[in-house]
């Protein structure tokens, strides 16, 4: 039977409210605080994830990620120290305008209040999630998988000791039990959770959209792609492949997919040749399994994708390198490299599919033109805003549509 959890959803809500009266500077010197505590107990924190790691076999391609170091613990401490030194988003005003009657509205940049963040086997995701949460003034509830259950409970356990010591409510960050019927809980937690944002595969992307009653913010998931020009630079365009493709192959932008212009191909081996050493699979296409036959371990070109393999094709310039990133997959994450900057430099950057698209379970549109609002209901449709337009399809300024992120001063009825 699953315990009931709406007095996490209850006490997060609660803490979202005090955190509101808390100022900058004492955020600040909180995050200060936990990154110098975290260091104080790395030692424990490694004792944890020693008992996460001997629970999961080196070959699972999670165990680098789950994995935490002296050397890791201390590069997340070294960025909480960077967020504290950030700006504070909130406050700001974004836009503002008279009303004919003398009236003046501002809108201002204010917390979402409490955050539900879903991952998966990633420990330092939970000190980075606090601190991005807490600088903008956001309570966020944890749902991490449970492979890292005792690495996020010693992270936890760090990050209350400070709060409570600077006499912030503990339920600012909260981690839910282990188990999926809890993660349900919270992607329909309506009224207590404000908006519901999944780190992860995705597989587990495509759950939170369709079982979330709660708005999401989806992150995406991408074929990481690196394009050689025909006029790139041979030795960076080797170590640029060679350091995407086996740096860390276990993380989300490791290089996927290799895209060589035509006119290059006899240059293709060599600038594979680093690969061969950490054992690289090549699925290559025709033309570029002709370039590669004989020059690349014939062991190593095999037609088949798991993750530590890099496919390869080739192609005759920039449309049928855009054409190829639409079809095979969505272009976000790109790298070329190639001697200049032409004219078709913006393809990567403009079209189809923007880093992040926006979820938002609504009904259907019953406001006047101009001031639109998001209600939840039971049976969520999915609104997907994507960004940027192709300038192809732009309207013109006075002709654009209202969208519920833009402010219009739409005239009182």
């Amino acid at each position: 039977m699953t315990a009931d959890v709406s007095h996490i959803f209850e006490n997060a809500r609660v803490a979202a409210r005090k955190l509101n009266l808390v100022d900058t500077e004492t955020i600040d010197k909180i995050l200060l605080a936990v990154a110098y505590e975290a260091e104080k107990e790395v030692d424990y924190i490694l004792q944890e994830n020693c008992r996460d790691l001997a629970l999961m076999p080196k070959t699972d391609p999670k165990y680098d990620r789950l994995m935490l170091s002296r050397e890791r613990i201390l590069g997340i401490t070294s960025d909480m120290r960077k967020v504290a030194g950030l700006p504070s988003p909130l406050g700001r005003i974004l836009a503002s305008f008279d009303r004919p009657n003398g009236m003046r509205i501002e809108k201002v940049s204010v917390p979402f209040g409490v955050i539900g963040i879903i991952y998966e086997a990633r420990p330092n995701v939970t000190f980075d999630v606090f601190s991005l949460c807490l600088k903008s003034g956001n309570v966020c509830i944890l749902k991490g998988g449970s492979d890292a259950q005792y690495s996020n409970n010693a992270i936890i356990n760090i990050i209350n000791k400070v709060l409570i010591s600077y006499g912030i409510d503990s339920n600012t960050v909260t981690l839910l039990p282990n188990g999926h019927s809890f993660t349900d809980k919270l992607l329909t937690a309506v009224g207590q959770v404000d908006l519901i944002i999944p780190r992860g595969s995705g597989r587990l992307i495509n759950y939170v959209r369709e079982h979330a009653l709660v708005p999401v913010i989806e992150t995406g998931a991408g074929i990481c792609h690196t394009y050689f020009d025909s006029d790139g630079d041979l030795e960076k365009g080797r170590n640029i492949v060679f350091n995407a493709k086996t740096r860390r192959v276990s993380v989300c932008n490791a290089l996927d997919c290799l895209i060589i212009h035509k006119e290059r191909l006899s240059d293709l081996a060599n600038l594979c040749k680093p690969l061969s050493e950490k054992n690289v699979i090549i699925y290559a296409d025709p033309k570029a399994y002709g370039a590669l036959a004989g020059k690349y371990p014939e062991s190593l070109l095999q037609p088949a994708l798991p993750q530590k393999s890099l496919p390869i094709r080739w192609q005759s310039g920039a449309g049928s390198q855009y054409l190829h990133t639409v079809q095979d997959g969505t272009p976000r994450f790109p790298c070329q490299a190639q001697g200049h900057v032409p004219p078709w430099n913006g393809f990567f950057l403009q079209w189809p599919e923007p880093p992040a698209p926006f979820h938002f379970p609504v009904r259907p549109h019953r406001n006047p033109p101009g001031s639109p609002r998001l209600f939840p209901q039971e049976e969520p449709q999915s609104l997907r805003i994507r960004y940027p337009v192709p300038p192809e399809k732009r309207l013109p300024d006075t002709e654009q549509p209202p969208h519920h992120n833009q402010f219009h001063p739409d005239p009182l009825p």
